[in-house]
């Protein structure tokens, strides 16, 4: 599920939210709700934790999860801020260049 969500937000996330902060932001948010119900999920399941047992393979996992999401956020809205300045220097020249 947590991977399901880094997947479907990560790329719009960056591309759509001018602010990089806002779009980590709601990236986290959503992340951590995610996490909550797998987590919730696979305890009451039973299968997926031992009972005294710390799953710190588990938290690992889904950290690296966590963490691979805030490089795809970044990079696409770097290519997406590269993206609306062209959009906009465009839409300046034509400006410019029209007679008026």
């Amino acid at each position: 599920m947590i991977a399901i969500v880094t997947v479907l937000l990560c790329a719009p996330l960056g591309w759509f939210v001018r602010s990089r902060l806002v779009a980590n932001t709601t990236y986290a948010v959503a992340y951590l709700w995610a996490f909550t119900f797998q987590t919730l999920y696979l305890a009451l399941d039973g299968s997926a934790f031992s009972a005294g047992e710390f799953p710190i393979s588990y938290g690992l996992v889904a950290l690296a999860i966590f963490g691979a999401g805030s490089g795809p956020i970044a990079a696409v809205h770097r290519a997406g801020r590269g993206h609306s300045a062209q959009r906009s220097a465009g839409v300046a020249g034509e400006m410019a260049a029209s007679p008026v």
